[in-house]
């Protein structure tokens, strides 16, 4: 007797341990307040527990997954106005995903605007989609609000507040202030600034120089008064460029801009603009406005005063809009996809490396004297514009690509297009290939010959990229090593612990995973039937795209000699993303009876899986079982200490094959 209630107590305790497998570090609730005019206040709060932390909505690509608001409006009963707004987030470097993340830790609120258009509308209904992760594991979940307008009248008498339900939503990008956003807005400050600089040694702005100097100082009066000129013309002209960015960011509103950088239309026509811009500056043809407006202009500079000096800088920024302009173009690109007022700022550092040698030269004449003379080497400045222009290009449509998962412009075949444009740039330079505009080129000067070399040590640094290099260099541009053919490059693939194979020689749904070449399959059936074909166990691998600590696993303990051994050799790997949103056939989604929530997504089945299954909802989770699916030992997750991890697969295997 006794032994059957110790016997049932132990069975209670090992339930209960499974069942507390299942964690909830972020709980939401909303709320709701009037702000008068039928517009009101959605407010979302998530409390996190401690030692948790919950990413912001603003994510860089490749990064891990945002916190994403959704708001169902089928009939336009409401309007949004302007986007979800968050508190201030924290911001660190991430050594996994290698760029800077921002997050919350302990509270976040997140508020939007809506202007209600139906008088009958009397609940909203919205949801967020969101990661949160402590040190050793992370949790992709999904909640739904529904939210009772308080004149409703189903609302009076009610507490508005509502906890929250599971649902997955559609995305909406918003805006947040943080530190690590601050710094984006410096990097495309100090990026614009480069480029003005750039773009004044081209052939429509550096010989202004010497001309618009020469008249502040001789139409002047006094130096005084031609100094106060020349100040005036360099503040002009910032107040020019400061506008242009002022009017993008008005146009397409500070908080939408950032969406703009995962819209695949918006990044091919994005390619598109950068690839006509490079042909332009290599000589194709020109990009101009129309002639009319500089004589215009122009006529009005003749005036003098305050507004002759405002349309002088006009003027210049109308005539050398064929040099300028593809420059422009593309910095209004970048900080477009930084959202907020990046194409302020942007503006702010390309006006201002422009305006400063004007204003200066025209303070201090005399360092005329040592400019270079203009020349042929003016037009070979605009060509290696064009070039990197061009290079830089691919990487809109790089983004186009991995959003619609489309597997056109895998890392291999970027790769390859820039070693073709880095390559095409390095012969110019050395002289073996002239465009339109080149003049005769008797010898290669000693400046282009270095700049020539250096441009072929970067090709040549590139070259192993096909073959699987991370090239830290340039990380931030191509695909990620997962997004490739194979992870050691074009045609080549390593099969077990040797020798090679191809594609078409691994099983049916089966793949191997970069950077290690383990045999793994994506789908469960797939991998169970191969597991019974070669007569090994299974090891599921409950994982995620953007889960840092399964990175954390796969970079530093599976390249242990010993568990790289184990897993290429004794289990069939089957690795499950719960964050893969590939939606599922119509006939195969359905409303999960463990969790009430709508199975929609790939990345949805596999978590329900889980649940259903193992009782836990976090990333990473590892199973080892046998052919009818019992699990040959207790599942774990993260085990950052390698010893350990290895005594647990070592002891799973052991029971499969007794």
């Amino acid at each position: 007797m006794n032994k059957n209630i110790v016997s049932l107590f132990l069975t209670l305790f090992t339930c209960l341990s499974v069942f507390s497998q299942i964690i909830e570090p972020v709980k939401w609730s909303s709320d709701i307040k009037e702000l008068g005019d039928n517009t009101y206040e959605l407010i979302f709060k998530a409390e996190i527990e401690d030692g948790w932390y919950l990413y912001t909505q603003n994510v860089p690509e490749g990064g891990p997954i945002a916190t994403l608001f959704s708001f169902e409006n089928e009939n336009d009963a409401f309007k949004l106005v302007g986007d979800v707004v968050e508190s201030k987030s924290k911001s660190k470097f991430d050594k996994i995903f290698e760029m800077d993340l921002s997050y919350f830790m302990d509270s976040a609120t997140f508020t939007q605007k809506i202007e209600v258009l139906d008088p009958s509308l009397a609940l909203i209904k919205a949801s967020v989609d969101f990661q949160s992760c402590d040190d050793e594991k992370c949790i992709f979940e999904f909640s739904e609000f529904e939210i009772l307008l308080p004149n409703s009248a189903a609302s009076k008498g009610e507490n508005i507040t509502q906890d929250s339900k599971d649902k997955k939503g559609t995305p909406s990008k918003a805006a947040s202030s943080t530190d690590g956003d601050a710094r984006g807005l410096w990097t495309i400050f100090l990026l614009a600034f480069i480029s003005g600089f750039a773009a004044l040694l081209t052939p429509c702005v550096f010989p202004m120089i010497p001309l618009t100097v020469s008249f502040f100082t001789k139409q002047s009066k006094t130096r005084a008064t031609g100094i106060r000129n020349a100040i005036m013309y360099g503040l002009f002209i910032i107040v020019i460029y400061v506008l242009l960015g002022t009017v993008v960011t008005t146009i397409f509103g500070a908080d939408s801009l950032n969406a703009l950088s995962t819209n695949v239309w918006f990044n091919i026509l994005f390619f598109l603009l950068l690839v006509i811009f490079a042909i332009s500056f290599m000589g194709a043809f020109e990009i101009t406005l129309p002639q009319s407006w500089a004589n215009k202009v122009d006529s009005k500079a003749d005036k003098g005063g305050i507004a002759g000096i405002f349309f002088m800088a006009l003027a210049l920024a109308i005539v050398s809009f064929s040099c300028t302009g593809p420059i422009v173009g593309g910095l209004l690109v970048e900080a477009a996809s930084k959202g907020g007022i990046a194409p302020i700022i942007g503006m702010l550092g390309f006006s201002l490396a422009i305006a400063l040698p004007f204003t200066l030269f025209a303070i201090f004449p005399g360092w005329l004297n040592s400019l270079p003379k203009s020349g042929g080497w003016l037009n070979t400045v605009k060509v290696v514009l064009g070039f990197l222009e061009l290079a830089f290009a691919f990487k809109f449509l790089s983004q186009a690509d991995l959003v619609m998962q489309a597997h056109l412009l895998e890392r291999e075949v970027f790769i390859a297009i820039w070693i073709a444009v880095f390559g095409g740039l390095a012969l110019y330079l050395l002289g073996k290939i002239k465009l339109p505009h080149d003049g005769p080129l008797p010898h290669i000067s000693v400046g282009r010959l270095m700049l020539g070399l250096v441009t072929l040590s970067f090709v040549f640094y590139l070259i192993p990229g096909l073959w699987g290099a991370p090239l830290k260099l340039i990380s931030a541009f191509p695909p990620p090593l997962e997004y490739s053919e194979s992870p050691y490059g074009v045609g080549f693939t390593k099969l077990g612990t040797s020798g090679t194979a191809s594609e078409s020689e691994l099983p049916e749904g089966a793949h191997l995973m970069a950077p290690h070449d383990i045999l793994s399959f994506h789908h469960y059936d797939d991998g169970l039937r191969y597991a019974k074909e070669v007569g090994k166990p299974v090891m599921i691998d409950f994982t995620g795209w953007a889960c840092v600590n399964c990175r954390k696993m796969e970079q530093n303990v599976w390249p242990d000699p010993s568990i790289l051994r184990i897993l290429k050799n004794d289990v069939v790997l089957i690795s499950l993303y719960v964050d893969d949103k590939r939606e599922l056939p119509e006939e195969d989604k359905y409303t999960s009876l463990e969790t009430g929530k709508k199975i929609k997504t790939i990345g949805n089945l596999w978590s329900d899986l889980q649940i259903k299954r193992y009782k836990a909802n976090a990333q990473p989770f590892y199973v080892l079982m046998d052919h009818n699916e019992k699990n040959l030992i207790e599942p774990v997750g993260y085990t950052p200490d390698a010893e350990e991890y290895e005594a647990w697969l070592t002891e799973g295997i052991s029971k499969f094959k007794k």
